[in-house]
């Protein structure tokens, strides 16, 4: 068996070389040309462009590999049935899931391997190639936003705000509820305005309505001033969202997301982003099932065929991804199922595939 592993591998490994070659540089003329009208109009030169295209490469490795992955191995069995080789193998007693074990293997080690290149190599590259094409063709995000609600740690105090301006670090139109703790309703300050003054915020031009639980009676005062010691909720949590999950690696998109929770707002699809860090590190491990049962399939224009299966199998799998990813944020499947459905879909698929494959 190790001679027929390795004819099985001469003829894949060059295969794959050559076709993650061709998947980078599709995805590399695809961003290029996507913002070549951007380049040319604030001057961006060759160099730069260069460096921007450079540090988008460990993203398109990971992009490509899977589809490599699935191309390379279809091609192979399908060059050795194609030269009726595979009919020598099944003939001499193996079967297909003993032939295509090295394939499996692969599939395994480049799980893992992507697992920790995503997070070593991808997210720091792909968050510098953001950063330096944002700066190139000078793009300018706001991080201010209007209509704000968020809440305290220990959900005591809840701010909402008509309008928080970022870079003055001033709420507009304020209303803060004050509970107690036993979560009960204690007081609510209604403010024009409020500024991050020393490590805290100052109310001004307030209407401060105060409930007594032992009277059951509810008082009002006004005050141009206000400030308490339960007003220390930063700036940073008014802001807008302005990072993506696919630039944070695991540990701080896991507390991206705990602290949009914390800040009462829409966090689902930030979640299944981070879910799906870990599922599409598995994604070469259903290319090699569903690659190992195709390669039977072809006997003619096979080259041709590889790539179409492999293009079309991709773009299926993304888009189930995204389809998935758009009913979780929606609230018809939890964060999980949309992270993991495609990947179970997919998986039983290449299961079934296998099983049916000619031998």
């Amino acid at each position: 068996m190790s001679i027929l592993y390795r004819m099985l591998l001469r003829t894949f490994v060059p295969l794959f070389l050559v076709a993650m070659l061709f998947f980078v540089l599709l995805l590399q003329l695809l961003d290029v040309f996507s913002s070549i009208w951007r380049y040319f109009a604030h001057d961006v030169t060759l160099l730069e462009m260069g460096r921007i295209a450079l540090l988008y490469m460990p993203k398109c490795i990971a992009f490509s590999l899977p589809v490599a992955f699935l191309f390379a191995i279809a091609n192979t069995l399908g060059l050795f049935y194609a030269n009726n080789e595979l009919f020598a193998i099944f003939g001499s007693g193996v079967s297909l899931s003993r032939l295509v074990i090295p394939f499996l293997a692969l599939g395994v080690l480049l799980s893992a391997a992507v697992f920790l290149f995503e997070d070593a190599v991808v997210i720091p590259s792909f968050r510098q190639k953001n950063e330096r094409y944002a700066l190139a063709v000078k793009l300018v995000t706001s991080l201010s936003q209007s209509n704000v609600t968020v809440t305290s740690p220990d959900q005591r105090v809840v701010y909402q705000a008509d309008y928080f301006n970022d870079g003055q670090k001033r709420l507009t139109g304020l209303t803060v509820i004050v509970r107690g703790e036993d979560m009960r309703f204690q007081s609510r300050v209604d403010a024009a305005t409020a500024d991050w003054l020393n490590d805290q915020w100052t109310l001004r031009d307030c209407r401060i309505f105060t409930w007594d639980s032992q009277t059951r009676l509810l008082s009002e005062e006004k005050s141009p001033l206000y400030t308490s010691p339960l007003l220390v909720e930063t700036p940073d949590t008014f802001r807008k969202l302005s990072r993506s999950v696919e630039e944070m690696d695991r540990g701080e998109s896991r507390s991206y997301v705990a602290a949009i929770r914390r800040a009462g707002l829409p966090y689902r699809a930030a979640l299944t982003s981070y879910y799906r860090k870990f599922s599409f590190a598995c994604t070469p491990l259903i290319v090699a099932f569903i690659a190992s049962s195709l390669g039977s399939t072809f006997r003619k224009n096979i080259l041709l065929m590889s790539l179409l299966s492999a293009l079309v199998i991709s773009v299926a799998y993304y888009v189930t991804q995204m389809v998935a990813a758009i009913l979780s944020k929606n609230g018809y499947i939890p964060p999980l199922a949309g992270a993991w459905t495609p990947f179970t879909l997919f998986l039983v698929l290449g299961f079934m595939l296998f099983r049916s494959a000619r031998t």
